[in-house]
C-alpha cells in the first residue's frame, strides 16, 4: 500500500513540475474566480441588484454563486478536469498513430509470420505513433540480428530483441500516461471540497436558525444554497474526472495489450526461425 502511494506521490510530483501542467491549474483557478465573482456575482442574477439577498426565482446563476467562496475552487477543478481530458486524448491519439491499432498489430503479425520484415517497417512507419514506435525497435533488432554472422547463443538473441522492446516500451508509455494522476487527484479533492462546502454551509445554516427572536431568513437560504451547491459541484467534478479518468487507463491498457501482442509475435517468430537453423 506505501509502495504504490509513494508511487502516485510520485507521478503527482513529477506532473506538476510540467510547465503546462503547474501553468493550467494556476490559470483555471484564477478562471475559476472570475466566473465566480463577475459572471455568477453579476448583480442582475439578485433581487434589488444586491448579490448580498436572494437570487432572482429560476435564475441558477445567482443560486450557485451563494455557494460561497469554495464555489471557484470547485469550478476551477472542472475546468481542469476537461482540460487535462483534451490534452490526454490528443496525446493518446497520437499514440496510437494513424490507423486502427487492432489492425495494425493484426497485420504485423500476419507479416513478421510470413518473414516480410521489410514490409512489416515500412507498416511501421506508415502508421506512426507509439505502438508504431515499439514494434519498430523489435523489428531493427530483429533484421539486425538475423543479418547478424555472430556466434550469440539464440536464447540471448531472443533476450536482445525483448530488451529493446521494453525499453522503447518504457520510453514511451511514461508520456502516456503523464498527467492522470492529476485527474485521479482531482477526483478526490472535488469530493471534500463538497463535503467542506457543506459543512460550512450547514454551519452557517443552524448559525442563523439559533439566532434569538426570528431566524435569519437570508442567512438561512445561504446556508443551506452553500451545502447543497458544493456538494453538487464536487460530486459532479469528481464523477467526471473518474469517468476520464478510467476511459483513458483503459484506452492505454489497449494500447499496451497491442505492444505486447505485436512483440510477442517477433520474438515468437525469430525464436522458430533460430530452431530452423539448427
Amino acid at each position: 500500500m506505501k509502495t504504490t502511494q509513494t508511487s502516485s506521490s510520485s507521478s503527482l510530483a513529477e506532473s506538476l513540475k510540467s510547465g503546462f501542467a503547474a501553468s493550467v491549474i494556476v490559470i483555471e483557478l484564477i478562471i475559476g474566480f472570475i466566473i465566480w465573482n463577475y459572471v455568477l456575482g453579476d448583480p442582475s442574477h439578485f433581487q434589488g441588484g444586491d448579490p448580498a439577498g436572494h437570487p432572482i426565482e429560476g435564475d441558477f446563476l445567482g443560486i450557485f454563486y451563494k455557494g460561497g467562496y469554495l464555489v471557484p475552487l470547485a469550478i476551477g477543478l472542472l475546468l481542469m478536469v476537461f482540460t487535462f481530458a483534451i490534452e490526454r486524448a490528443l496525446t493518446i491519439s497520437r499514440a496510437k498513430g494513424k490507423g486502427n491499432v487492432k489492425t495494425f498489430v493484426q497485420r504485423i503479425r500476419s507479416l513478421v509470420a510470413g518473414g516480410n520484415i521489410t514490409q512489416a517497417l515500412a507498416e511501421c512507419d506508415k502508421q506512426k505513433g507509439s505502438v508504431a514506435n515499439v514494434v519498430k525497435a523489435g523489428l531493427l533488432k530483429y533484421n539486425e540480428l538475423t543479418a547478424s554472422s555472430s556466434n550469440i547463443e539464440s536464447e540471448k538473441k531472443i533476450a536482445m530483441i525483448q530488451k529493446d522492446i521494453e525499453e522503447t516500451t518504457q520510453l514511451e508509455m511514461p508520456m502516456l500516461e503523464k498527467n492522470l494522476v492529476i485527474l485521479a487527484t482531482i477526483a478526490s479533492i472535488a469530493t471534500l471540497i463538497g463535503l467542506l462546502g457543506t459543512v460550512l454551509g450547514m454551519i452557517r445554516a443552524f448559525a442563523s436558525m439559533a439566532q434569538a427572536g426570528a431566524p435569519d431568513s437570508v442567512g438561512l437560504a445561504n446556508g443551506i444554497s452553500e451545502a447543497l451547491i458544493n456538494t453538487a459541484l464536487g460530486i459532479g467534478t469528481s464523477a467526471i474526472a473518474i469517468i476520464f479518468y478510467n476511459l483513458f487507463t483503459s484506452k492505454i491498457d489497449a494500447l499496451t495489450y497491442g505492444i505486447d501482442e505485436a512483440g510477442y509475435s517477433i520474438v515468437q517468430n525469430f525464436a522458430a526461425t533460430q530452431q530452423g537453423k539448427h
